[in-house]
């Protein structure tokens, strides 16, 4: 038996990256997985990359929208009779600019994609693991949730705002036998980060992504992209039985970046 047999999780922005991975380790370790995205053809793709399993289930769902979030929620609790674990992995930084620069309108879009979906994803979910008396509630903040870079304010500060709602979140639940906490991963050399780069390197005032990278390799330890496989081993880890005394915490998987 895996570490997270018999048990019922869904993982929002799921169809490729960090998502898809964290998906395909739970579904190793015996979870029964809903994955979401947008776009229904990417949802199919990612169900055949998955093996076809009919303990992986898909649905469509706009992480920016607070009404396909709950849906998101309902819906699973709905085909798999109940609800374990919550991803909050939807998020980036594909529409920012520097502060003196950043429109209104790319804010709030920022603003919903990531701080705004973690809270609709977490608040739904905890309306049904309350009654329940379990849960497992895990934020994608980033190593940028603790640190900081010119150029990108909206997702950074989006991202320290997504631990300080897990603190307050855990001290909240924590005698209802839910736990929450957050991953903060370093860089991931994903297909979403060669997407979402080049608005990313013009806002910084870099010439490409390989400075972009470098970036994050100086400030490591390890000197090293961090890869999928490591995130969704942190991610299993935070769900899994073994952790049900670890809450409020922000888990770095960044290769040594961040000094706390």
């Amino acid at each position: 038996m895996g570490s997270l047999e018999g048990k019922v999780a869904v993982i929002t922005a799921s169809t490729r990256s960090i998502g898809l991975g964290i998906a395909a380790a739970y579904l190793r370790e015996g979870a029964q997985v809903v994955i979401s995205s947008r776009s229904e053809d990417k949802g199919k793709q990612a169900l055949a990359e998955l093996g076809g399993l009919n303990r992986a289930h898909f649905i469509a769902a706009d992480a920016t929208k607070r009404e396909d979030v709950e849906r998101l929620i309902d819906e699973t609790v709905a085909h798999f009779g109940g609800l374990d674990i919550v991803v909050l992995n939807a998020g980036g930084c594909d529409q920012t600019a520097p502060v003196a620069e950043i429109s209104d309108a790319e804010w709030q879009y920022e603003l919903d994609w990531n701080l705004n979906h973690t809270f609709w994803g977490m608040r739904r979910a905890m309306r049904h693991m309350l009654p329940a008396g379990k849960g497992r509630i895990i934020a994608m903040s980033s190593i940028e949730g603790k640190l900081g870079k010119a150029g990108i304010p909206g997702y950074t500060s989006n991202k320290h705002a997504i631990l300080g709602l897990v603190k307050s979140a855990a001290r909240e639940v924590g005698t209802a036998g839910i736990t929450v906490n957050a991953i903060c991963p370093g860089i991931v050399l994903t297909d979403a980060f060669y997407d979402g780069g080049p608005v990313t390197i013009e806002a910084m005032g870099l010439p490409d992504l390989d400075a972009l990278a470098a970036i994050f390799y100086k400030e490591s330890a390890l000197q090293r992209p961090i890869t999928v496989d490591e995130v969704a081993a942190a991610a299993v880890f935070i769900a899994g039985d073994s952790a049900s005394g670890i809450t409020g915490v922000a888990l770095n998987v960044d290769g040594g970046t961040s000094p706390y």
